[in-house]
């Protein structure tokens, strides 16, 4: 867990080569979010450390945020590749990248989830507003993973929720050998207790399944 430290110090040390943590999946951070009125947690990626990440990185910020919400028991993951609208459009790059990903998860290059993407946040989380804009998916309105196009949509939605919606989160990094708690120095007791039982189910999951190969 990152105490005073600066995040670029702790981070340097999980990525170093020699006697780091690294491995062959790309690190990223999940939140993990409790919002009011809603009825399933809700795991928004990645808010905090792939500042614009390339399509190959994205890939596996999915399949992190996959792996994470098995290990929390749901049976069945969700993910919405979250953009500015829900059709594809090349001057949009974020609904080029969804689509791609959706591809990707049909071809098994991401696995345990059903995609869909591009979907805009509306319709990714509220029925009733897939139904108007009549998008027939089995993640459109129900998706408990969202995936945003970068860093800043994931930063400003995570602490939307937090700060206008009353939403308690936990932050955890995974991709490493080990879970990373990345928690900011402002955070109260209860956030740094969640992303401690948060790491704690992950290590559990993980070490139930196949260690992530070292490099």
């Amino acid at each position: 867990m990152k105490g005073s430290l600066h995040t670029d110090e702790l981070m340097g040390a999980v990525v170093r080569r020699e006697g780091g943590l690294r491995t062959a999946r790309r690190l990223s951070h999940c939140f993990v979010m409790d919002v009011p009125g809603h009825d399933d947690p809700l795991i928004v990626t990645d808010a905090a450390i792939n500042i614009a990440p390339t399509l190959e990185e994205k890939r596996d910020i999915v399949q992190n945020a996959i792996d994470l919400a098995h290990s929390f028991g749901i049976e069945v993951v969700r993910v919405a590749i979250v953009s500015a609208m829900e059709t594809v459009n090349p001057k949009v790059p974020s609904t080029v990248d969804a689509a791609a990903l959706c591809k990707m998860a049909d071809r098994g290059q991401i696995t345990g989830a059903v995609l869909d993407g591009p979907l805009a946040l509306d319709n990714a989380i509220d029925l009733g507003a897939a139904a108007i804009k009549k998008i027939r998916s089995p993640v459109a309105g129900r998706a408990n993973v969202l995936v945003v196009p970068d860093l800043e949509a994931g930063n400003m939605l995570a602490k939307s929720l937090i700060f206008l919606a009353g939403a308690d989160a936990a932050g955890i990094v995974l991709g490493a050998r080990v879970p990373i708690i990345l928690t900011s120095r402002a955070d109260s007791r209860l956030t740094r207790l969640a992303s401690c039982a948060v790491a704690s189910l992950f290590a559990a999951g993980r070490r139930a399944a196949k260690p992530l190969p070292k490099v």
